[in-house]
């Protein structure tokens, strides 16, 4: 692994910032942060990929206004160019910061970024594996580590006993979930045979997927930020994923869902989120659990979180009163824009700001009070 004090030595050489990106997931969040501050911009582009970034939301003039948020792209035959060791030398002579997010990880690889992408990176860049689930490690021993409630797990098919829900990756591909609930053994075997049949998944991926409980209740993700600066943890903002094809199905009265043939499997595939807020009582509870993932992730990975991460799960009834329930993390840049529609930054800050803005306030101030090797890796 890349050693942390060779990269943050590239981030002291820097005397400004370029905020750089993967052409991705939340590339306009990020790029819209960083222009709202006073940075440049930078997006790696795959060709085939390229348009929303070259042409769409591209700084541009019009008149006396300008558009756009993206100062300038680089164009790669396919992401995972990025490591190259001509690609990493234009981004480092351009001072680029660059953002991980979901599709960085999934597109360029662990063992890549790990090990050969010797930009400076906003984040822990050792912590993005935990978001794998066969991973050593991962978000589960993370999430224990914590003390945060998860749902059972359940170890053996055959010890099946209430509704749960199947996690098993995509066989075409493997970074989305094919996942399937049921109910006994019986119908985990049906829906199993349903999958490999289908294509859709492998019979490994299956039997090496997580079973875990169902949990009844009010989905929400809780979108934090932690500064290395200030030592304080923010909540940016909380939403909810809209999923295809579940989202469809949930539109329908219950007769016409019923009329729907068994071959239809429903789909967990996010397509977007929601923004919702919290009730008040609730925010003391969603503040303690991130601040125990924070000295967690400190522990277990040192340094720890830097900047955005995302607790998902859902709050559950009980007798005490409701209790958050985790069942996914995001380690990186959440993809929900939206968040920022959410009150909670304004009731910190004065102002609403995006999980793109948040990034790029904290850049700046590094850079400024000279601390900007605190908040890379």
């Amino acid at each position: 692994m890349l050693k942390r004090e060779d990269v943050q030595a590239v981030a002291a050489g820097y005397n400004d910032v370029t905020i750089g990106v993967l052409g991705s997931h939340s590339a306009l969040d990020v790029c819209q942060g960083a222009k709202a501050f006073g940075l440049k911009t930078l997006v790696v582009c795959q060709k085939g990929r390229e348009k929303t970034y070259e042409k769409y939301y591209r700084v541009r003039k019009a008149g006396e206004r300008t558009l756009g948020v993206i100062d300038e792209i680089l164009l790669l035959d396919k992401f995972k160019d990025i490591t190259r060791a001509g690609v990493q030398e234009k981004l480092r002579a351009k001072n680029v910061v660059f953002v991980p997010h979901r599709s960085f990880a999934v597109y360029v690889g662990f063992d890549a970024i790990e090990n050969e992408f010797k930009v400076p990176l906003f984040g822990s860049r050792s912590l993005l594996r935990t978001e794998e689930r066969n991973a050593p490690k991962n978000q589960y021993y993370l999430l224990e580590k914590a003390g945060i409630r998860t749902p059972k797990q359940i170890k053996k098919p055959e010890e099946i006993d209430r509704l749960v829900i199947v996690k098993a990756s995509e066989a075409k591909r493997s970074y989305e979930r094919a996942f399937f609930f049921a109910s006994n053994l019986r119908e985990y075997e049906e829906e199993k045979k349903k999958l490999i049949e289908s294509g859709t998944a492998t019979k490994e991926g299956i039997e090496n997927a997580v079973i875990e409980e169902v949990i009844l209740g009010a989905h929400v993700n809780l979108n934090f930020f932690y500064s290395p600066l200030n030592k304080e943890l923010e909540l940016i903002g909380t939403d909810f994923r809209r999923q295809t094809n579940l989202d469809g199905l949930l539109r329908l009265q219950a007769r016409d869902q019923l009329k729907i043939p068994s071959s239809v499997r429903i789909n967990n595939i996010e397509v977007g989120h929601v923004a919702c807020t919290l009730r008040e009582s609730l925010l003391e509870k969603a503040f303690e659990i991130g601040e125990k993932f924070v000295e967690a992730a400190k522990r277990e990975y040192a340094p720890g979180i830097i900047g955005p991460f995302a607790l998902q799960g859902a709050i559950a009834s009980e007798e005490k009163g409701e209790e958050f329930v985790i069942f996914d993390i995001s380690p990186r840049v959440p993809g929900s824009p939206g968040t920022r529609f959410t009150p909670y930054t304004e009731y910190l800050y004065g102002e609403s700001l995006s999980v793109g803005k948040r990034i790029a306030l904290e850049a700046k101030n590094a850079l400024k009070e000279e601390r900007l090797k605190e908040v890379v890796t």
